[in-house]
């Protein structure tokens, strides 16, 4: 792949410099996390929005090359494979927005200034009025038809949360000490585990959110 000058980083604080290649690979890890994930993590916009700039690149190079030349093959190979990894991703995504929405939703009006946002503004948005048209579709269907003192509804006590205690395989990035995987209860102690780079295991995934957060560690 051709080289692309500055982007965005993975971060809102760090801007990298990255090349079309590490860009794909960070994108790449970025979707299998959010496949492998229990719940929605940041969402990774500007790795997205970079990819498809590139692709929109590559077939305007192809465009361009001579018939018969056998790259033109190549180059539709990696644009279908890049097609693909961005469509499984945002697809991953839409599917927890719509099982999670109003927990998403809550801990959007929740966030902090300084907090990280895990939705884009177009899914902060479709969030929102996928909420609203599920709810509306919930009182003309079901609750309009029920007796006077059951057409009330608070959906916030019927809201569906991710299991954020659902065990995970993982790869380790960086080196992470004095990790707690299990807090002390009264039948056992609590447990603390060093995380080496390179060694993989498969862990409960609340202990370690923050870690996959930052990268340290991969979901595979």
């Amino acid at each position: 792949m051709a080289d692309i000058d500055e982007i965005d980083g993975v971060s809102d604080e760090e801007v990298e410099a990255l090349t079309a290649g590490e860009v794909l690979q960070k994108l790449e890890e970025a979707w299998l996390n959010e496949k492998f994930s229990p719940e929605l993590l940041e969402a990774k916009t500007d790795l997205v929005d970079c990819m498809l700039e590139q692709v929109t690149e590559m077939e305007e190079n192809i465009k361009r090359a001579k018939k018969g030349d056998f790259k033109v093959v190549l180059h539709r190979m990696e644009i279908d494979r890049i097609r693909y990894v961005l469509s499984s991703y945002l697809r991953c995504r839409l599917k927890k927005i719509e099982r999670y929405t109003t927990h998403v939703l809550e801990q959007e009006s929740n966030r902090k200034e300084e907090d990280v946002c895990h939705l884009s503004p177009e899914e902060f948005t479709f969030a929102k009025e996928y909420g609203t048209t599920m709810e509306t579709h919930m009182k003309n269907l079901v609750l309009r038809h029920m007796p006077p003192n059951l057409q009330t509804m608070d959906f916030k006590q019927t809201t569906i949360r991710p299991n954020l205690d659902s065990y995970v395989f993982l790869r380790v990035i960086e080196d992470t000490d004095g990790v707690l995987v299990e807090e002390e209860t009264l039948d056992t102690g609590e447990e603390i585990v060093d995380l080496q780079k390179g060694d993989q295991h498969i862990m409960r995934y609340k202990p370690l959110s923050g870690l996959v957060m930052s990268g340290a560690v991969s979901l595979i």
